[in-house]
């Protein structure tokens, strides 16, 4: 990748428990021009000169767009990083565990909105389908993608729900 001088950035999955269960955090990016306009994602973003490393960035992009407190999570595992050529840039994936339930708040120049995903519904095969979408690969093309409550999501989230889902799978 080193042609391509990809921006080095992370992101954030968290778990937190909610009415008893265990639930991962992903968010509604905002509408704006640009290649990642409406995609359901993990809260993240580049990395940023004063961050100490990709795990701060991670954390300090959680802290900005849904009002997470780095104090209040404990990174546990990192997750295989990807890269994303439509926007150039090389992701960094963290486990985050908190053991409170969260009260977000979001940035709403950045984030229109949540999904609090329990992990037994990530478990569940039928969330993940082939969906035809138009990409800036192609167009009317068929992609795997997980559907979660009306929301379509593909590329490098949907790569990484895999790996977190092929991760529970092997511990329980």
């Amino acid at each position: 990748y080193s042609a391509k001088n990809p921006k080095a950035s992370a992101v954030l999955s968290l778990f937190y428990p909610k009415n008893g269960l265990a639930h991962l955090l992903l968010i509604v990016r905002s509408s704006y021009p640009g290649v990642h306009s409406s995609q359901i994602a993990f809260p993240g973003g580049k990395k940023e000169l004063e961050d100490l490393d990709l795990q701060e960035t991670a954390l300090r992009e959680a802290n900005e767009e849904v009002g997470i407190s780095p104090t209040e999570i404990e990174i546990v595992k990192q997750w295989s990083d990807l890269y994303i050529p439509p926007s150039n840039f090389m992701v960094s994936a963290f486990m985050g565990i908190s053991q409170q339930t969260q009260n977000f708040v979001l940035q709403p120049d950045e984030v229109s909105g949540i999904i609090e995903l329990p992990v037994t519904d990530l478990l569940n095969d039928s969330l993940v389908q082939n969906v035809r979408m138009n990409t800036s690969y192609g167009s009317d093309i068929s992609v795997p993608a997980f559907v979660i409550n009306d929301h379509i999501v593909w590329g490098a989230t949907a790569m990484i729900l895999s790996e977190i889902k092929e991760t529970f799978r092997a511990v329980f």
